[in-house]
């Protein structure tokens, strides 16, 4: 059943899949840019229990303003919709750019949240390299703005997939031309992407909370892919989880190891699921 949530500013469009009748709260599966329709071959996974899918602010299905959205923003809207949903305590599975939202959810209202698993969040200021990620995530953003989708998409590639630390200067550096890479190559004009003109700045830079992760009552675990090791995501989820004072969990595959074909790309959603529904019921 589809549904849709007024919020400050814009309308929320959800899906809930109604499971067997068991005790299980619900599970809630969220990322941000990416919305509800990433979620599909994770979420027929879980037919046992009641399933809840979402297209973030701008994203999707879902109507925001047009302008930046902050993770505080969309914590907000998580806090409207579990509030819509009943309530909750509600187990929550995020993903990259929703684990950094559902960590704000949870410094914010604990009380909604049973246990979250933040999923590679890119938390770059916690990074041992923070200046310079922040510096090649802003270089990010310069290329969107001054050459468009795929220039930023090339250099977003090159940051994402280096394993280790980011050098100094490491925006000066030649990286894959769009072309090369199957991106358009050509700039339409277009600054409205989701995740570059929205999402990509107040995500990364975000300050978490950490006093008040440690001391929510929600039980927070970090997971990282295993074929991910030594990518920028990867390292920010094992600092998160080091400031928890927690050890990461890792999950089968890479960052999107959950996929099942969506948006052309396969992870191993088989065996990401089996992880998840172990770390769930732990």
């Amino acid at each position: 059943m589809t549904h849709t949530l007024e919020v400050p500013g814009g309308t929320l469009c959800y899906d809930v899949r109604e499971g067997e009748p068991n005790t299980a709260p619900m599970l809630l599966m969220i990322g941000s840019p990416m919305d509800a329709s990433g979620f599909t071959g994770l979420a027929a996974r879980f037919r046992d229990r009641t399933v809840v899918t979402y297209d973030p602010r701008g994203s999707g299905r879902s109507i925001g303003t047009g302008g930046e959205s902050t993770p505080e923003q969309h914590a907000d809207d998580l806090h409207r919709l579990i509030d819509a949903l009943g309530g909750g305590p509600v187990d929550i599975f995020a993903s990259s750019g929703g684990a950094v939202n559902g960590l704000a959810l949870v410094a914010r209202h604990p009380g909604q949240v049973r246990t979250l698993v933040a999923h590679e969040p890119p938390a770059v200021q916690v990074l041992p390299d923070r200046e310079q990620a922040l510096a090649a995530v802003t270089g990010i953003r310069r290329a969107y703005e001054r050459h468009g989708f795929g220039a930023a998409m090339a250099k977003f590639i090159a940051v994402t997939s280096l394993h280790g630390e980011i050098p100094d200067g490491f925006d000066d550096q030649p990286v894959q031309s769009p072309a090369e890479l199957g991106l358009p190559s050509e700039d339409d004009g277009s600054r409205d992407d989701v995740m570059f003109a929205q999402n990509l700045m107040t995500c990364t830079h975000h300050e978490h909370d950490f006093e008040a992760l440690r001391t929510a009552p929600t039980r927070v675990v970090i997971g990282v892919g295993e074929e991910s090791e030594g990518q920028l995501c990867y390292r920010a989820g094992v600092a998160v989880a080091a400031r928890i004072g927690t050890e990461p969990v890792v999950f089968p595959s890479h960052h999107a190891g959950f996929l099942d074909g969506e948006f052309g790309m396969k992870g191993d959603p088989d065996a990401f699921a089996a992880t998840l529904r172990q770390v769930l019921a732990t």
